[in-house]
């Protein structure tokens, strides 16, 4: 099973934002990504504001 989940990383501790079917002890293997920061895009597509590119950002990365 492969999952995309957003977490936010708070006092060493990655917490997920979204629920996920996996059992207490099971393992898995994390590649952490930072988030882009969208603002510097702006303008660069269009006329795009924040908003929309991040309303994209989460439809390409849940696909």
């Amino acid at each position: 099973m492969s999952l995309i989940v957003k977490a936010v990383y708070e006092k060493g501790v990655l917490k997920l934002l979204e629920d996920v079917d996996l059992k207490d002890g099971e393992e898995v293997i994390i590649i952490v990504r930072r988030k882009p920061n969208i603002d510097k895009f702006i303008g660069i597509l269009g006329k795009a504001s924040a908003k929309e590119l991040e309303a994209y950002e989460e439809e390409v990365y849940s696909s």
